[in-house]
């Protein structure tokens, strides 16, 4: 039974075009908050963001950043709720989080339940492995923050099959997870660390009766992806980040090395494994990309059966990038309808996907933009957008 307020279906005279608009800005400008909200705090994930619907749609929206503190957007109590306002008016009603009940659990050895996974609106998630191979030498992914939650006490080191079944049995049972999303820091091993996080998965799959998607890198042997479809995983998330291999090289050194056509070949794989739409990949925009070739990297992947999760960069306290800038909105509404219109040609949505962040869809501007596509299909452009 689910215990946070049901979203908000958008108001009639609300657009939906005018809805997708404010999704993308309040992404990139952030939330000023006047009332008690649960948000996450620092690491891997969506972090300093506030999780809430707004107009309906699910939404991770930055509340704890510089950009944040300067919105014009602020969220304020109502008699029913709560609602956005910009400059006084009233944009679009919201509801917001409670405190899911399971995090006042803990194991019988005494460990909080939300140290071993949290709740991000209604998916279970957790990063089973909080170490990376890369973290703190030249490899780090500049935007990556996976090892600051753990330096802050927040996590443990690696979660184990059982304490993760155990910890999704309560997320569903007390608060309504739908689904569980489980992602690891990169090992050096020819698997790279898919292998547990899979047998991770399964223990929640089996205890829990969730559908479950996993995250991992391209495994140095592509076997390793049949591996984790035997193992009962719904969907994965191969993540590539950015497609122009520029980019890819000053922010993932590491994820350069291994080659952006590398990720073709094991998102091949994984489709043929997993089926059409539940394997993806995120596309950060806003580290300087080409967006044309990131263009063409999408409607590549989509045509392979991908579902390219397209997020604006949110930059992560106590990571290299955490005094960069989020990309201006316009720059990011101009790419989403971009990419929206080619998956809405192709056939492709986040209803297709069973688990994971392509369903999920919370830090992401997409699913607004092609519903706002939908009803005004002449808001799709033909060119790709200048950078932003």
């Amino acid at each position: 039974m689910s215990v946070h307020p049901a979203p908000r279906t958008p108001s009639p005279d609300a657009s939906a075009a005018a809805l997708a608009s404010l999704v993308v800005d309040l992404q990139a400008r952030g939330l000023r908050v006047e009332v008690p909200l649960e948000r996450r705090r620092g690491g891997a994930g969506p972090t300093d963001s506030g999780m809430l619907w707004v107009g309906g749609v699910p939404l991770t929206v930055p509340m704890d950043n510089a950009s944040a503190a300067g919105s014009p957007y602020v969220l304020r109590a109502e008699d029913e709720g709560y609602a956005v306002f910009r400059d006084g008016e009233r944009l679009a009603g919201a509801s917001a989080q409670r405190r899911p009940r399971f995090y006042d659990l803990s194991t019988a050895d005494g460990v909080p339940y939300w140290k071993i996974g949290l709740l991000h609106l209604d998916s279970f998630a957790s990063t089973v492995v909080q170490t990376c191979a890369y973290w703190g030498n030249a490899d780090q992914c500049r935007f990556c923050g996976i090892e600051v939650s753990l330096d802050a006490g927040r996590t443990i080191v690696k979660k184990t099959p059982e304490q993760l079944a155990e910890v999704a049995v309560a997320a569903r049972e007390l608060d309504g997870a739908v689904d569980a999303t489980l992602t690891t820091g990169s090992s050096n091993g020819v698997d790279r660390g898919a292998r547990y996080v899979a047998r991770c998965a399964r223990a929640v799959k089996q205890a829990a009766g969730l559908p479950v998607e996993i995250q991992f890198e391209p495994p140095r042997d592509l076997d390793v992806i049949d591996e984790v479809g035997e193992m009962g995983v719904d969907s994965v998330g191969i993540h590539v980040e950015s497609f122009d291999p520029d980019v890819l090289a000053r922010v993932a050194p590491a994820k350069a090395r291994t080659g952006i056509e590398r990720y073709f070949e094991a998102w091949a794989r994984a489709v043929d494994v997993f089926g059409r739409g539940q394997v993806s990949t995120y596309v950060i925009l806003g580290m300087g990309e080409d967006p044309g070739v990131t263009l063409d990297g999408c409607r590549r992947a989509v045509d392979l059966g991908v579902f390219p999760f397209v997020v604006p960069l949110r930059p992560v306290a106590g990571s290299l990038m955490e005094d960069a800038l989020p990309p201006d909105g316009a720059y990011t509404e101009r790419m989403y309808r971009a990419v929206a219109g080619y998956m809405a040609a192709r056939g492709m949505h986040s209803s297709i996907a069973k688990a994971g962040c392509a369903r999920c869809q919370a830090c992401s501007g997409l699913t607004p933009v092609a519903s706002a596509l939908r009803s005004s299909p002449l808001l799709q452009i033909g060119r790709p957008p200048q950078a932003g």
